[in-house]
């Protein structure tokens, strides 16, 4: 795998590792300065539902840092792309039903270290 794409796989598994956090532990605190559209009293009400989308971020960060950890470079690849295409879904879904910044924030990032694989 290139150094390109090390970086990019990276940094996507550490925004997920951020996302974990904030939605695990801060949905309360940070929530309403993420997402101010929201309404301010439903977060506290919200809060395991946004812990257990956080977990599921949290399983997208472990598959990507699994990926970087394999030795096989076909193997480190496929792991990689899959786990890749798993946050690329998620960010066009949260983009179409939640958000549309997540697509920015989310997939775009996911989209250019799933591209840096085929270079």
């Amino acid at each position: 795998m290139s150094l390109l794409s090390t970086i990019l796989i990276s940094l996507v598994a550490l925004l997920h590792l951020y996302i974990l956090w904030f939605e695990m532990f801060a949905w309360t605190s940070r929530g309403p300065k993420v997402f101010p559209a929201f309404p301010k009293d439903l977060f506290e009400p919200t809060k395991a539902m946004a812990a257990n989308q956080g977990l599921y971020n949290g399983f997208l960060a472990a598959g990507l840092i699994w990926a970087l950890l394999i030795a096989d470079a076909e193997w480190q690849r496929n792991v990689a792309l899959c786990f890749l295409l798993f946050v690329i879904v998620a960010g066009v879904y949260g983009a179409i039903t939640a958000e549309r910044r997540i697509f920015f924030v989310q997939a775009v990032p996911a989209i250019l270290a799933a591209g840096s694989l085929f270079i």
